[in-house]
């Protein structure tokens, strides 16, 4: 199994009234997860990969309106999207780097997403380790988008959990930026989303990030060697 890449088979992961998720490649480790938001008729890309049929599955919601970059290197295919459907990057103001890579328009944002309600939530933003990410959360349709420190993909996870903080970010969680939302579902960059008792699992997966961080390097480890 390949850390990413590999056969190409649009796989459709999440699916609510307000959107969908897929993953492009569904053997790979990674599990690199993609998501259309449809936000009063507009349909915003987030971090997306790409893959025959993607564009019919985003038609179903209606037209593209721009495509946002959630993690400082989560360039994937935003640019080839935005140059295909005629619109621009969406890069937060404060996110380095990432924008002089993309090889399309760049408009960027504060703390709303352009002007579609959606909160923009800085998750991380740091040096040590290089790291910057925005969170996307939705309040009035219940929707929240971590885009990297949160995951359902098996390297994320130890057993009994269905919701996990990146491994590099285990005794470091994103809890100032998280804590006390109540979505109804969350959406994340690797892995299928969580809708149901989506409140419980992130409070789960940030209340109990550190004191599992053995369990999941025991796991790690016990992968690597065998693999």
């Amino acid at each position: 199994m390949p850390m990413k890449g590999g056969r190409e088979d649009l796989c459709e992961i999440d699916r609510w009234d307000h959107g969908v998720g897929w993953i492009a490649h569904p053997d790979e480790e990674m599990k690199r997860a993609s998501h259309a938001l449809e936000l009063d008729g507009d349909v915003w890309v987030v971090d997306p990969v790409d893959a025959d049929g993607v564009d019919d599955l985003l038609a179903a919601f209606g037209d593209v309106s721009g495509v946002v970059v959630g993690v400082d290197r989560h360039k994937r295919d935003a640019a080839a999207f935005a140059r295909r459907h005629g619109v621009s990057v969406y890069v937060p103001d404060w996110m380095s780097g990432v924008a002089r890579k993309l090889n399309a328009d760049v408009k960027r944002f504060g703390r709303e997403l352009g002007d579609t309600g959606v909160r923009a939530l800085t998750v991380r933003n740091s040096t040590v380790p290089p790291w910057q990410e925005v969170g996307l959360y939705d309040e009035s349709r219940g929707t929240l988008v971590v885009p990297e420190s949160l995951g359902t993909a098996a390297y994320f996870l130890v057993e009994g959990e269905r919701l996990g903080v990146h491994p590099m970010l285990r005794l470091f969680p994103p809890t100032r930026a998280l804590s006390g939302l109540k979505p109804e579902r969350i959406l994340v960059g690797h892995g299928a989303g969580i809708h149901e008792n989506a409140t419980a699992a992130l409070a789960d997966a940030l209340e109990n990030s550190r004191k599992r961080t053995p369990s999941l390097y025991a796991k790690t480890l016990k992968t690597m060697v065998s693999g």
